[in-house]
């Protein structure tokens, strides 16, 4: 664990998943990929409660206080490519950078831009990372709707389960921080475990840290811009590489701690370029309504 960390809750993790539309248990999350990510859909009403190693206590993705609201409606039959403004039914939010798309998570009231070759989820997707030996699969840390660039990048079947599994280039999304004391501890934590949990695990040695500075976007919103990078990962693996992510963390209208993250792989052709990342930083702003 990082410094300051405290023992994630295995127990109370996914408590809150959707059931099928015969009002069965959906059943626990697909099996992980060595060294990578996951994502599942669940009911958008649904509250969503996941253990955090990045910071201390639990993370909220959706909405309410962590209480058990009972069974949750399973998710809307819908196209994996579908926009969050199309599953919503309206036009959504207009881009801040023209011809670039929306990414909206109206569960957190947080919007931002990612250029045209990016493929946005809808608010039903969460991203997360786990460790590689976790039997419980208690997510390290997590994204809610995330938005890809190159979504199958690479496909391999790492695990030998017999399932071809898609490794995107890099991802985007955002999330509640409730367990963070501020935005700098939520961004430092948030960089360092997606790191970690994609690209260096086992081994935490390979995480590196950079610089954690001042940030304000367009909108006016001011938080903390942090960024953690991998070193040494063996690329033996066919999905295998170093990778770096950036975490943007601020605080909402109520003072709640919020942020966006983007993950992607290093040292290959077409990797997101730090310019990228902090225009799509840039455009990061609070939606009402």
């Amino acid at each position: 664990m990082w410094p300051g960390e405290q023992p994630a809750k295995s127990e109370h993790a996914w408590r809150d998943m959707p059931t099928s539309p015969s009002g069965q248990p959906a059943g626990p999350p697909p099996p992980r990929r060595s060294n990578r990510a996951v994502t599942v859909a669940v009911a958008a009403s649904a509250t969503v409660v996941v253990a955090c190693a990045a910071v201390a206590g639990y993370v909220l993705l959706g909405d309410g206080d962590g209480s058990d609201p009972g069974p949750a409606p399973a998710p809307p039959t819908q196209s994996r490519s579908q926009s969050p403004a199309d599953s919503r039914g309206d036009a959504g939010p207009e881009p801040l950078v023209r011809g670039w798309k929306v990414v909206l998570n109206p569960e957190r009231g947080i919007a931002f831009d990612v250029p045209p070759e990016w493929d946005p989820k809808s608010a039903d997707w969460v991203r997360y990372t786990a460790e590689n030996d976790d039997p419980e699969d208690t997510p390290l840390v997590a994204m809610r709707a995330p938005a890809y660039l190159k979504e199958k990048w690479c496909t391999s079947d790492e695990n030998r389960d017999g399932s071809q599994e898609d490794t995107p280039l890099a991802s985007v999304g955002s999330r509640g921080n409730s367990g963070a004391a501020d935005p700098r501890e939520a961004a430092s934590g948030d960089s360092r475990a997606w790191v970690y949990g994609e690209y260096a695990q086992p081994d935490r040695g390979k995480v590196r840290s950079g610089r954690v500075e001042n940030f304000t976007t367009r909108s006016g919103l001011s938080g903390t811009l942090a960024s953690a990078w991998s070193t040494g990962v063996s690329t033996a693996k066919k999905c295998a590489s170093d990778g770096r992510a950036w975490t943007f963390a601020f605080r909402d209208s109520e003072g709640k701690v919020m942020s966006v993250s983007l993950v992607g792989a290093t040292k290959v052709p077409g990797e997101v370029t730090e310019t990228t990342v902090r225009k799509i930083m840039g455009t990061v702003r609070l939606e009402s309504g």
